[in-house]
């Protein structure tokens, strides 16, 4: 599997609230067992040092074999570790929740994904309007995902603005979204899917409200046409190099490759 750093680094980047939190997470959780990892060092350095073989005032205790103190030091910070980093878990598992929709002043949008062989279908149920493998959004605005796999099960993921999701074909499952300020973040296919995965990637195009809505309408005078004849050409395995926008879509798209229908 061969990504790009930038998208590693992407998750230290965060550009939206979920990012965000994912990443205090992170150096939490990293902040907790650095309380095991660097004793551990550092004793295992000083022990070297002191029982080096040229020390003479090191004592060798061969027949010492418990010490009430040590044992409750030994198994305290250890005990301390696990209930810390489980409360990490069990709270942002809750507050994190990718169903959980995101406070905010704007009202959210709607749009449904796709994971094709192998490319991105974006469907933008309201605006009627769809696009492969480039993801535009309003930035400041909450996104409503929902997605599915029209193929083998994938996963959505955008680094820097958090929650990497499983698609899974005969099922949909949901995310919730937003970045915070505009930009251009990159997108991936986070499950090895076949042939083409190394180049299922798109990119997420956050834009101010009046952008996204100049998007819209170019996306609605556009030729692409996504009916079934368009979409069953879309589906076969292949690469598409050109993301694409369709300004013409079948009713009940999501809804018919979410059922498992052909």
């Amino acid at each position: 599997m061969q990504l790009e750093w930038s998208w590693f680094t992407g998750v230290l980047d965060p550009q939206g609230p979920i990012g965000a939190a994912e990443r205090t997470i992170l150096l939490n959780a990293t902040v907790i067992m650095l309380a095991v990892v660097v004793p551990v060092i550092v004793l295992t350095l000083a022990f070297a040092w002191w029982f080096r073989a040229s020390n003479t005032k090191a004592k060798y205790l061969p027949d010492w074999s418990y010490s009430g103190h040590i044992e409750l030091v030994v198994w305290s910070i250890p005990a301390l570790v696990v209930l810390f980093l489980g409360g990490i878990c069990w709270l942002g598992s809750h507050e994190l929740d990718p169903r959980q929709p995101i406070a905010s002043k704007a009202q959210a949008i709607d749009i449904d994904v796709v994971s094709l062989d192998w490319k991105w279908l974006f469907l933008y149920p309201k605006e009627g309007i769809a696009s492969v493998n480039r993801l535009v959004v309003p930035a400041g605005t909450p996104i409503r995902f929902r997605l599915t796999s029209a193929t083998v099960m994938n996963s959505f993921f955008v680094p820097q603005l958090g929650s990497q999701i499983y698609t899974m074909a005969g099922m949909t499952t949901r995310l919730n979204l937003m970045a915070d300020k505009p930009g251009t973040y990159a997108g991936l296919s986070a499950q090895f899917s076949g042939d083409g995965f190394s180049d299922m990637r798109f990119a997420v195009d956050a834009m101010t409200p009046d952008q996204f809505a100049a998007w819209v309408g170019q996306a609605r005078a556009s030729a692409g046409k996504l009916d079934d004849q368009g979409y069953a050409a879309l589906a076969k395995p292949g690469v598409v190099a050109t993301p694409a926008m369709f300004s013409t879509v079948a009713p009940h798209l999501f809804e018919t490759i979410a059922k498992g229908a052909p």
